[in-house]
């Protein structure tokens, strides 16, 4: 059983930063491929990032350059580092974990609840 608890979301002004984290500590952390997606209101959802392996990481174009996924899999931790944030960056973010790399980026299987980014102009 996979539970993905994330946090970190909240109010950040323009050209700020934040970390989001994501957590799991009923399964081999260390087995999942991992990833944030995002979801703003009235949009569809959209792929953040991935990493498969500390080396091995995926970007959405709209965040790459600015976003930094990055995993501790001693500790079962997920980060999202978001720097430069715009107010298009506002949305509900979500950790994302499978097995299977190939779902990774656009259907995973398991997901967190998605704690809400909102910045501010």
């Amino acid at each position: 059983q996979v539970t993905l608890m994330e946090s970190g979301g909240g109010l950040v002004q323009a050209g700020g930063s934040l970390r989001l984290s994501c957590t799991d500590s009923k399964t081999a952390f260390s087995t999942l491929a991992m990833a944030w997606h995002r979801q703003a209101p009235g949009k569809e959802r959209e792929f953040v990032a991935a990493i498969i392996s500390v080396d091995g990481t995926d970007y959405g174009g709209s965040v790459k350059g600015r976003f930094t996924i990055s995993r501790h899999n001693y500790k079962n931790v997920l980060y999202l580092q978001v720097n430069s944030v715009k107010p298009e960056d506002t949305a509900r973010y979500y950790c994302a974990a499978d097995a299977n790399i190939g779902r990774l980026t656009t259907a995973p299987n398991h997901w967190g609840q998605g704690p809400q980014v909102s910045v501010s102009s």
